[in-house]
């Protein structure tokens, strides 16, 4: 069985593929992990339009202050689902080798989107693949938790300095969110509002990917 958990940033899915993966005793993978790969066998002249937010983060010298005041929430999901789908195809080629192995799996990050499971399931069947999504929609509950985060190294407290940026952060995020839950729910896939009882939230999710 391939565990797919899709979302935008911050709203649980690394939480979420840490608790399942103890419950059931099977490992599990960030997307981010597959990115780095495909990154580094990626052409370099094509890099800037396959991965276009990391190119700009690096321009941005990783500062949020600075990269939040010079792209818009907008142009920034623009270059997250630029990313997404440039690592489409690793995801697939990961699920392809565990569900022909007979081994299980969780995969989560943003890369993840509905689109993809849906594509999955057509091609494996349902009883290879499930899925969810995990959402934050609520600005103002966002940046209230942000120093509540216990994240190591958590990109947002650790490379911003200004927390009117914070507010910036929040709205892309939480409209990113509203994509993906829209996205999901057309094709009848299951999304969780991560904005109250967290925690209440991530069991409702383990129960849903044991049971669907």
């Amino acid at each position: 069985m391939i565990y797919l958990i899709g979302g935008s940033p911050k709203c649980g899915k690394t939480t979420l593929a840490k608790k399942l993966s103890r419950s059931l005793g099977i490992s599990w993978i960030s997307t981010d992990s597959l990115q780095s790969v495909v990154q580094a066998y990626t052409n370099k002249k094509d890099i800037p339009k396959k991965f276009p937010w990391n190119v700009r983060r690096k321009e941005t010298k990783r500062i949020n202050d600075i990269a939040y005041d010079a792209f818009s929430a907008d142009e920034i999901i623009k270059y997250y689902r630029t990313q997404a789908k440039s690592v489409f195809m690793a995801i697939e080629m990961m699920a392809i080798c565990e569900i022909s192995d007979g081994n299980d799996l969780i995969i989560e990050g943003y890369h993840i989107e509905p689109s993809l499971v849906i594509k999955l399931r057509k091609k494996y069947g349902r009883k290879n693949v499930r899925g969810v999504f995990l959402v934050k929609t609520d600005v103002k509950k966002f940046v209230q938790n942000i120093a509540k985060t216990s994240t190591p190294n958590d990109w947002i407290i650790a490379r911003t300095k200004n927390k009117d940026t914070y507010v910036k952060i929040a709205e892309m995020i939480c409209k990113y969110g509203k994509i993906f839950s829209n996205n999901a729910e057309k094709k009848g896939l299951t999304v969780f509002n991560m904005d109250d009882n967290f925690n209440d939230k991530i069991d409702s999710a383990i129960a849903h990917l044991k049971n669907v």
